[in-house]
Formats: structure tokens, C-alpha cells, sequence
């Protein structure tokens, strides 16, 4: 059987990274880990071909012609493109197989898909396939298993050029132990955080590594340290393998704020060569996070575990939301004041977004304040709720804070305010994409854009006071002209929103 793999294409966001890619060459972000692990699951004696939309212009007649079965999977961000897929493969009367979070979230909206395989594939994919060999399948296939993943194979790398990428996904664990209302990682793998032995950790790093690929590795946890001391004992066996080949990978991921309260931890991340973490902060407002459940946040001082996890070489990515039910018109310069000071340059600025059968989702269903479903992207500019300070209060206050943050000054302002702090420790070898990507940075950023006297000024500064810091510092500026892009392509929108519910020009003006 020819079974094609399908991944849809993401709009142009936030996480996208569309207009920093240019300057190394890459076509895509990251790769779809899931379907290259499903891939793995199917049977062997089956030929499989994987299309990343993110990678090709479109779907070629020839990849459907050849196929006998379709599996496609999506996040919810990119279900408009999911949908024009499925539409081209049902004109061609291919049998259509879907799975993954857009389709746990929202089956109902894809009424021409043949069969749902939904949640996770280690408990509805098998069931599928025994299924089909007997011919009785069923158009939905769910379960709210959570199976252990440490069965969970390899993924089928060849299936894709790993070049046309900027960086490797690979899953450690499932699940988050925290609760935040708004967050559906505990619907989707539940609370308790289920991880991979280190064994099969090392595996799949050498299994990249024998693909050829050298660079940054996203480790796509839910949250890396949702089990502290299993993540603490897996660590040094990275930090090996890493060691023993030159440090090939240079690592990030997602994690909760209390990371800084573990030294250990931080040292041993540091070891197996983590540069980058990934961080829900949320919000200066304390009431704010109280009201969303992100307690582990609420009680510390959340610039200073900032600096303390900068002091060990990882530098805090993280994420910002308005629209709380707590927050006030004093929330948006509250919030520009706090990212400013903390330092974090890569600061994802969204607004809340109730994602289905999330806490947040049922509460304010039953508070008759649903208004449509989410774009899957909160940093889009629209609204599917109805917030207390009312939606165009909310939007407008968001157009300044991204306005403001983004703005050549203050961005540039941040990265110096991270140097300062930021204390390097990963083994990095300079490839040739990133000697590419400094020489193309410095005519679109250091001559042929606003930002040209910043830019410079950074690099020289840089070079002189803390030269370890420089390479992070260009990547820093070429992501700011990525950035800007999409803040502005979001001010547009915004808008053009009020000014169509309002009709008045003049409170909208840029």
C-alpha cells in the first residue's frame, strides 16, 4: 500500500521564523514530528512519501496519483490549509486518515475526512490498522489512554531532506503536572508526565546524527522538567553523548519557571549543551495569574529566576498573555515595562484564546461568552471570547505593547539587557549557515533597514565587551527583523477590525 503523509502549511506567525529563514537558506522551521513518528508505526512492508507544504509550493498531481491512502495531521493554526488539502485528495477519491491536535480539538469541522485516528497514536493507532486489514473500519477511532512512550520508535527520518529544516524536533515526555486554565497540554497527555528511558533519548540523538544533521535540537516537551529527577538522570547521558562526538546538537525546549530554583538541573542542562528555554511567564499581574491557575509563577520573582537561568547559559524565550479577566487598561504598559526589564528579547506577546474543552473553554461557554472558535494563533490579533475589558479596548491595548516592544528601540534595548546577564556556556561550531546568515544580516539588517545604526552598534559593543555572546547576538537582531514583520502584518489586522466594527478612523490610526 502507498500511503502519502500530508502536512499542512502554517500561516505566516509568530513561531514560523518565515522572514529569518531567508537569511540561512532553510525552507522550513521544523519538521512534522508527528507524522514521521506514525510513519515508524505503520506497517513496514508499506511505502510511505511525506509532503510538507511548509517545504513544497503545493501538492503535486503525481504524489496523489501515486498514493492509495492519505494520513494527514495538523496543529489547529494550520487548519485553513489542512482543509484545502483534504478538499484536493476527496476530489481525487482518496480514502483520507487524520490525527493530531486540530482534529482531536475540532472533528466536526472536517466532514470529508474518511477516518479519525485521535489523541495519542500509541492507543488508536493499532486498533486502526487491525481494523482495516479486516475491513470494518470506523470513521473515528479515540481513546483516553495515556500508554507509556517508551515503545515509542525511532522517527523515520529518511522521509524527509533534514537540510531543508533549521532545526530537529525530538520528544522526551508527555504531560505537564501543572494545571493552567488555559493550556489544553494536560486534555491532550494528561497531568502526570510520562517520559522516554535515556536509552531511547540517545538513540534518537544518534539516529539524527547518522542523518547528517549537525545544529539545534528542539526537545518539543510539553514541559522538559515535568519530572524533575527523571530529566535529572537522563541529562548526563546527553551530556556523553554530546561530549563524546564535539557537541554536534546544540539544544532547546519548553519548561515551567521553577527550573531556576534547581541548580543542579540548570548545571546539568548546561552540560548536555541547552542554550535555549522556552517559558510560559504570562503576566505581571499577580491576580491575573492566580485567576488562570499558573500558581508556580505567582509566588516568586520572576525577573529574578529570569537571570538566574540567563547566568547559566540558556537564554528565556517565553510567552506574555492579555486579556485576563483581571486585567485592567494598566496592563499594557505594565507589561511593556516587565518584558523590558527582564530582558527577554524573544517575547511572544499573545491574547488569551479559550482552545476547546480547556478549563477556560467550558467556563466561559457557560458564561455565554464564547464567540467563535480560535485561529490557533494568539498572536494573530483576533479574539473568540468576549473579555471583560471589552474587545476593542483589548485589541488596541495589544497593537501598543506589540508596537512598542517591537519597535527597533526597544528591541534592541532587550538584547542588551540579556547580554549583560547572559552567561554562555553551549559548545556551538560556526556552520556555514550561520556565516551565511551574518553576511546576508548585514546588508538587509546592517544597511538596507531602520535598524542599521542598532545593528551595528550591538555588534560592536558585543564584539568588545562579551565576544562569546556574539553569534546570539546576530541570531537575536535577525529574528527582530521577523518579528517586526509579523507585529506589523498584526497591527494591520487590528486595525482593520475596529475600524470596521467602530468606523472611527481616527482611534485607529498607526
Amino acid at each position: 500500500m502507498n500511503i502519502l503523509m500530508l502536512y499542512p502549511a502554517y500561516p505566516d506567525t509568530f513561531w514560523s521564523f518565515k522572514h529569518a529563514l531567508k537569511f540561512i537558506s532553510k525552507k522550513a522551521a521544523f519538521p512534522p514530528l508527528g507524522l514521521l513518528t506514525i510513519a515508524s508505526m505503520l506497517p513496514s512492508e508499506w511505502n510511505k512519501r511525506l509532503v510538507d507544504l511548509n517545504v513544497e509550493k503545493k501538492l503535486k498531481e503525481k504524489d496523489l496519483q501515486w498514493a492509495d491512502m492519505v494520513f494527514i495531521s495538523a496543529m489547529l493554526v494550520q487548519k485553513e490549509s489542512a482543509r484545502e488539502l483534504i478538499r484536493q485528495c476527496k476530489e481525487r477519491g482518496k480514502t483520507v486518515v487524520a490525527g493530531g491536535p486540530a482534529f482531536t480539538a475540532q472533528m466536526d469541522q472536517f466532514p470529508e475526512v474518511d477516518h479519525f485516528v485521535l489523541n495519542e497514536a500509541e492507543a488508536t493507532l493499532l486498533p486502526f490498522l487491525r481494523d482495516l486489514e479486516a475491513g470494518e473500519t470506523k470513521r473515528v477511532y479515540d481513546s483516553e489512554e495515556r500508554p507509556e512512550i517508551t515503545n515509542t520508535p525511532i522517527p523515520m527520518w529518511s522521509l524527509i531532506n533534514v537540510q531543508d529544516y533549521a532545526t530537529m524536533p525530538v520528544q522526551y515526555s508527555r504531560g505537564c503536572p501543572h494545571d493552567c486554565e488555559f493550556c489544553d497540554i494536560i486534555i491532550m497527555n494528561g497531568q502526570k508526565p510520562r517520559t522516554k528511558t535515556s536509552q531511547q533519548m540517545v538513540q534518537e540523538f544518534q539516529a539524527l546524527y547518522d542523518e547528517g544533521w549537525r545544529g539545534s535540537v528542539f526537545i518539543v516537551d510539553d514541559n522538559f522538567i515535568g519530572n524533575k529527577q527523571k530529566a535529572k538522570k537522563m541529562l548526563p547521558e546527553l551530556a556523553e553523548w554530546q561530549r563524546e562526538r564535539d557537541y554536534p546538537f546544540t539544544l532547546l525546549t519548553e519548561a515551567s519557571l521553577n527550573m531556576a530554583d534547581d541548580e543542579e538541573l540548570m548545571r546539568k542542562m548546561s552540560q548536555a549543551n541547552f542554550n535555549k528555554v522556552f517559558l510560559g511567564l504570562e503576566t505581571p499581574n499577580l491576580e491575573s495569574l492566580k485567576e488562570c491557575g499558573k500558581t508556580i509563577n505567582a509566588n516568586r520573582d520572576m525577573e529574578e529566576s529570569v537571570r538566574i537561568i540567563h547566568q547559566h547559559g540558556m537564554q528565556v524565550m517565553a510567552g506574555f498573555i492579555l486579556g485576563f479577566d483581571q486585567d485592567t487598561e494598566s496592563i499594557f504598559d505594565a507589561q511593556i515595562r516587565f518584558i523590558q526589564r527582564i530582558g527577554v528579547v524573544t517575547a511572544m506577546v499573545g491574547i488569551l484564546g479559550a482552545i476547546p474543552r480547556t478549563r477556560l473553554w467550558n467556563r466561559l461557554k457557560a458564561e455565554g461568552r464564547l464567540l467563535n472558535e480560535t485561529s490557533g494563533d494568539n498572536t494573530d490579533g483576533s479574539i473568540n471570547f468576549m473579555p471583560k475589558m471589552g474587545i476593542e479596548r483589548l485589541l488596541l491595548g495589544y497593537r501598543r505593547v506589540i508596537s512598542t516592544i517591537y519597535s527597533p528601540k526597544q528591541y534592541y534595548d532587550r538584547i542588551y539587557t540579556f547580554v549583560k546577564n547572559f552567561q554562555p556556556t553551549a559548545r556551538n561550531r560556526i556552520s556555514r549557515d550561520e556565516v551565511k546568515a551574518l553576511i546576508k544580516s548585514v546588508f538587509r539588517i546592517g544597511i538596507f533597514s531602520r535598524s542599521c545604526f542598532l545593528y551595528w552598534k550591538l555588534i560592536l559593543k558585543t564584539a568588545f565587551t562579551k565576544i562569546r555572546a556574539l553569534p546570539t547576538a546576530i541570531e537575536l537582531a535577525i529574528y527582530g527583523h521577523h518579528y517586526e514583520k509579523v507585529a506589523k502584518k498584526c497591527r494591520q489586522a487590528i486595525s482593520n477590525y475596529v475600524q470596521r466594527t467602530s468606523g472611527c478612523s481616527d482611534s485607529v490610526s498607526q
